[in-house]
């Protein structure tokens, strides 16, 4: 996907700078540093970076990662599982965030990881509790992210924790778009160049909305906290030397590579 100007909407993300990562909004074909983050009224510091030189950090500096099980009615018949009639939802630490070109690194503990196209949703206010309006009107951006999931982990533990903590099994990026209408996107992945998974965001089991205001009640949401919100159907495995590529109608292609 191009990185193509839209009036309609606004791009931010991380970069990292030999100060360490920097919020940045983007204008094609630069990039110019933030103040602070952009959900916190940020000006332009008139530090500028040239797009093509870039190298990205992961959007957002969340505090948490919060992740939802089988919120596609056709994931979760793959995965010989019924659709939950609440939002399934589990944890991913803040050490799993991986960026943009950065390499999912297979563990020595798993034979079978798996990638999963998601749709993320970053949060731009403290919420508890919240209503399904209120709990909209907190969704700041959207990003591209992948969940990565050692399946055979999954399958033997049948909790999702191991299977999907490890480092670099949360890729995000390569930047958040806020403005753009997400509840019909496109989201596909490819391997290697090969179209794994195709599904849309209005297949969703629970609306982002909803599975925002679900976690609310749950957890307090704080500023900058990412919502990977189900995977399509299509889910499968990766191998050494392999490149993963997450993309999103709208926002752009997280892409990764993949290391034994």
């Amino acid at each position: 996907m191009s990185w193509e100007a839209d009036v309609s909407v606004t791009r931010f993300g991380r970069i990292e700078t030999p100060a360490g990562a920097k919020y940045v909004e983007v204008q094609e074909p630069r990039v110019h540093v933030l103040s602070d983050a952009p959900w916190a009224k940020p000006h332009r510091t008139g530090e500028v970076y040239e797009l093509a030189d870039v190298t990205w950090a992961v959007p957002s500096a969340a505090s948490k990662v919060v992740a939802i099980g089988q919120n596609y009615r056709k994931h979760a018949e793959e995965m010989g599982k019924p659709v939950p009639v609440e939002p399934l939802i589990f944890m991913k630490p803040m050490t799993a965030l991986n960026a943009h070109g950065a390499p999912i690194l297979m563990p020595p503990a798993s034979n079978d990881v798996q990638h999963e196209a998601e749709l993320a949703l970053v949060i731009g206010r403290k919420l508890t509790r919240a209503t399904e309006v209120e709990a909209a009107d907190a969704i700041f951006a959207v990003t591209c992210f992948n969940d990565v999931t050692a399946r055979d982990i999954q399958k033997r533990e049948v909790q999702h924790t191991r299977a999907k903590s490890y480092d670099t099994f949360a890729c995000c990026g390569p930047f958040m778009v806020r403005g753009l209408d997400f509840s019909d996107l496109q989201v596909t992945c490819r391997l290697n160049g090969e179209q794994k998974q195709s599904g849309r965001t209005s297949d969703m089991v629970h609306s982002p909305a909803k599975l925002v205001a679900f976690i609310s009640n749950v957890m307090t949401l704080l500023p900058g906290d990412i919502i990977s919100t189900g995977t399509p159907s299509g889910v499968g495995p990766m191998k050494d030397g392999d490149v993963v590529e997450v993309e999103i109608e709208g926002i752009g292609v997280l892409r990764n590579p993949v290391k034994r």
